[in-house]
């Protein structure tokens, strides 16, 4: 119990901090994967705070504004898709780095898994805004609001709760149909990847970011299933192979929704994809709960470090300079 708790905190502390050299790398080759013809390239690679519901393109990571349309636009989110894009940003060595803690840290969530139900190891990862938002202090002399420390003090006493009231042990064995539902999701996925490109490109920041967060929760939700399992079984195990797709595609959507958005928006959407759904497939299909008599104390703890993240995020207490 005690292991995986510290797993998850640990966990939660290497995103945080991956995230912060991944936006740094991510804004460096922006401008390069950037095709759209009406799309106007400013000196300058600061990531600010978006709204996800604004019209305007702004792609702050790469200072890559403008009003492209749609067909410009999925041009342009297309083209950080291309592997020379990719390849142009794996060689980035601030990503590479951020990239590094962002494996560490999916191991460590794997070790948390094997303790503690979904509902508070994803509910904890997403404390890594938290984070990233005392880095900017310590690092880059960023000011926190008053509003903004009560929400990161609020962070950090959810966390505990749930640290506190999760039942720990391992998850209920499920079928073999629950495996290849997982597998099925993977090319939902992709199929939710293409939709936004052609539908909505200017909010690809948030979208993909959104994309990733559920992709990172697949995968979680494969190794809580894969952790039941006895161990001769895990390597026939269609979610052994749906975990590897759902953790490289997430690596791959977070990377592009970095490039086409701010950090924050990017966060904001992995925060939701992360924790609300995969907290509920492991309630319904594993077996996670609490401990006995505690529920309703660990749902608010859920409640409390999800919904303060979101204020965080929202008022860009994560925000870093490109």
């Amino acid at each position: 119990m005690l292991l995986a708790v510290l797993a998850a905190f640990a966990c939660a502390l290497c995103y945080g901090a991956g995230s912060v050299l991944q936006s740094v790398g991510a804004a460096r080759t922006a401008t390069a994967t950037a095709t759209a013809p009406t799309s106007t390239v400013t000196p300058t690679s600061t990531v600010t705070p978006t709204s996800t519901s604004t019209s305007t393109a702004s792609v702050s990571a790469g200072g890559v504004t403008g009003q492209a349309g749609s067909g410009d636009g999925a041009r342009e989110v297309a083209a950080a898709f291309r592997p020379s894009a990719l390849a142009h940003l794996a060689v980035q060595l601030p990503y590479l780095a951020g990239l590094g803690l962002d494996l560490l840290g999916w191991l460590l969530s794997l070790l948390a898994v094997r303790g503690l139900p979904l509902f508070a190891v994803q509910a904890i990862l997403a404390g890594s805004v938290g984070v990233t938002a005392v880095l900017a202090v310590a690092t880059l002399g960023a000011r926190l609001s008053r509003r903004e420390v009560v929400a990161l003090a609020t962070l950090g006493a959810g966390m505990v709760l749930l640290a506190l009231t999760a039942r720990p042990g391992r998850a209920d064995p499920a079928s073999t149909a629950v495996s290849w539902g997982l597998v099925a999701g993977v090319p939902v996925l992709v199929g939710l990847v293409g939709l936004v490109l052609w539908a909505w490109p200017r909010r690809a920041g948030a979208l993909l970011g959104l994309l990733s967060g559920l992709a990172f929760g697949g995968a979680a939700l494969c190794a809580r299933l894969i952790e039941a399992r006895p161990w001769s079984d895990v390597p026939t195990d269609p979610a052994t192979w749906a975990l590897l797709a759902y953790g490289g595609l997430g690596l791959a959507l977070f990377a592009v929704a970095l490039q086409r958005g701010a950090v924050t928006t990017a966060m904001a959407g992995q925060c939701a994809g992360e924790t609300l759904l995969p907290a509920l497939a492991g309630t319904l299909l594993l077996g996670d709960g609490a401990r006995a008599g505690l529920s309703p104390l660990a749902v608010l703890g859920f409640l409390v470090a999800v919904l303060a993240a979101f204020a965080l995020i929202i008022a860009g207490a994560g925000d870093v300079d490109g």
